[in-house]
């Protein structure tokens, strides 16, 4: 096997997982799952949700997001702030591609690798990714 197949075949796992993690999401529309690894270690992990001391509320009876719904991504990288590990030269796993806004909090935070499985209907965030240099794959699962 091939060092590229032998790094498929990790990135797939890492993304099963970001997607069983995305099941802790209470949100409604959408649920989504972030893990954070680096030298072969999961550092972090997210998934799209309130604030803590929030209620597990996502939506309004609508069905709007609420405006303070944390992504993934971004629960993900501020949980590896609190903790004693670095992001600097890590890969960020997430269910669904970045939107612009967790794009600039991936560049910040030193994430030198995307890896997703759904394409976001907006793609802004991954075309700010590449052009800061962030490598960006799209590995859809197999069911």
């Amino acid at each position: 096997m091939t060092s590229e197949e032998k790094q498929l075949l990790l990135d797939r796992r890492y993304l099963r997982m970001a997607r069983i993690w995305s099941e802790n999401s209470y949100c409604q529309r959408r649920q989504v799952g972030a893990i954070l690894v680096k030298d072969n270690m999961i550092i972090s992990d997210g998934y799209n949700g309130t604030p803590a001391g929030f209620d597990n509320v996502c939506e309004t009876p609508g069905g709007v997001t609420y405006p303070y719904v944390l992504h993934a991504e971004a629960n993900a990288i501020t949980k590896v702030a609190q903790s004693n590990n670095s992001s600097l030269g890590s890969t960020l796993y997430v269910t669904a591609s970045p939107c612009m806004e967790c794009s600039k909090l991936i560049i910040q935070a030193g994430i030198e690798r995307v890896v997703f499985t759904e394409l976001y209907r907006i793609a802004d965030g991954i075309e700010l990714l590449r052009k800061a240099g962030v490598k960006v794959d799209h590995i859809p699962l197999e069911e």
